[in-house]
């Protein structure tokens, strides 16, 4: 019979405060919005410039971003999101990475906390041995190279993991590597010298030790660079890649972790990255609701402001609301990895990765139709941060995974409260 409500004991009181920001945060918090209204958001038009000069077949970094990135490391400005350099919590690292998403394409990179260089760095940090971390991790640390990551495939549904069907084949003391990848971020950029490409190593293995990590320099004979994907039309400066590989050869020591370690690193990897794009989504929301309120209070419609229409005052409340929420969740998920650890936050970052873009997206189209037909050109940035979030949905899993995974968690759960049937 199951236990009556006066049997079960009263469940603990969960806490969900948070601990307040040390002051070296908050003085680097003062130096990051600084550095982003002085320098980096004036730096935008140069920026765009360059790139439509390029083309989409262009991939050279804008000149402007070298020097974004030298007065970043004047002010401290640099390898925020890794503990071990910053000294920052996760939590404390959130608002700065927040304050970069306001220029998603120039704020990242020039703090160097870009993907997929972070998840990289973390990874090689985490399991990199010390050939590994001075050949590699050292340069992306100091920002003079960029890596690219290589998962996703377009033969199979990569959002299961374990579908990989890239091969990595011993052969002596050296791995042999045939597939073929897509949406490998980071490819197309010319200073782009490393792939970290995930494969399966024996397919007779256990379901989660079937897969392995190893390092392929990018002028390894075989590896070929197939062309850019573009993300709603856009093409990123960086690249979103098909990448072949062709009886690709790298020695044994090239292997991440341990062979079959690749799907747990992989997590590993994911883990932190999914946080790390949420806190710099919540940062473009807050453009877009920026730039709503603007538009609102300087158009007239009908006889009035849009500000003083009840539709668009909505929309603005609406868009506050969805912000803020998404933040405590996001906030919460980074106390929890500080105190507790990744495996610990993972439902956390599960719920964030669902909930913070999905806000981002809400409150960018809200914009979108505040302004217009100035809102999906590129006369303002709505247009490129609503195809970036909505992509975000999908690229470091997708929403219907993290989904699933949450549901699985929620019916394991022992609810707090009474189950049995209440009869009149």
């Amino acid at each position: 019979m199951p236990p009556s409500h006066q049997d079960q004991s009263p469940a603990p009181t969960p806490d969900h405060s948070l601990p307040a920001p040390s002051a070296r945060a908050v003085e680097l918090h003062e130096q990051m919005v600084a550095f982003m209204t002085e320098h980096v958001l004036p730096a935008e038009a140069s920026y765009a410039a360059h790139r439509a000069a390029a083309g989409p077949d262009g991939h050279d970094l804008p000149p402007v971003m070298e020097d974004l990135k030298r007065e970043a490391r004047s002010r401290g400005l640099w390898n925020l999101f890794l503990p071990s350099e910053s000294g920052l919590t996760q939590l404390e690292y959130a608002p700065l990475a927040e304050l970069s998403g306001w220029s998603n394409d120039l704020g990242p990179e020039a703090i160097n906390c870009q993907a997929p260089d972070t998840g990289n760095m973390e990874l090689l940090h985490l399991l990199g041995t010390d050939e590994q971390k001075q050949q590699w991790l050292e340069p992306l640390l100091a920002g003079e190279i960029r890596s690219a990551f290589a998962m996703t495939e377009p033969e199979v549904a990569s959002s299961d993991a374990t579908n990989i069907a890239t091969r990595i084949e011993r052969d002596g003391d050296d791995y042999v590597i045939n597939g073929r990848k897509w949406w490998t971020s980071g490819a197309m950029d010319p200073r782009c010298a490393v792939f970290i490409v995930m494969g399966k190593t024996d397919p007779e293995a256990a379901t989660h030790r079937q897969q392995t990590m190893v390092i392929v320099p990018r002028e390894t004979p075989g590896v070929t660079v197939v062309r850019d994907l573009p993300v709603f039309g856009h093409h990123d400066q960086h690249g979103h890649a098909e990448v072949t590989f062709t009886d690709v050869r790298v020695p044994v020591s090239h292997v991440i972790g341990e062979e079959g370690g690749g799907f747990a690193a992989a997590q590993a990897r994911l883990g932190p990255g999914r946080i790390h794009h949420c806190m710099r989504a919540l940062g473009a929301a807050e453009r877009a609701l920026a730039l709503m309120v603007a538009r609102a209070q300087d158009r007239v419609a009908f006889g009035r402001p849009l500000a003083e229409q009840g539709v668009v005052q909505q929309q603005i409340a609406e868009s506050r609301l969805e912000i803020d929420q998404a933040r405590l969740l996001c906030h919460r998920a980074c106390h929890v990895i500080d105190t507790e650890g990744n495996k610990a936050a993972k439902d956390l970052v599960a719920m964030a990765k669902v909930a913070v873009p999905r806000a981002a997206t809400s409150v960018i189209d809200r914009a979108i139709q505040v302004h217009g037909g100035a809102g999906v050109t590129d006369v303002t940035p709505l247009a490129a941060m609503y195809g970036w979030h909505r992509a975000m949905r999908l690229f470091d899993g997708p929403d219907e995974v993290h989904l699933r995974s949450l549901a699985k968690a929620e019916l394991r759960r022992t609810p707090a409260l009474p189950t049995t049937a209440v009869h009149a």
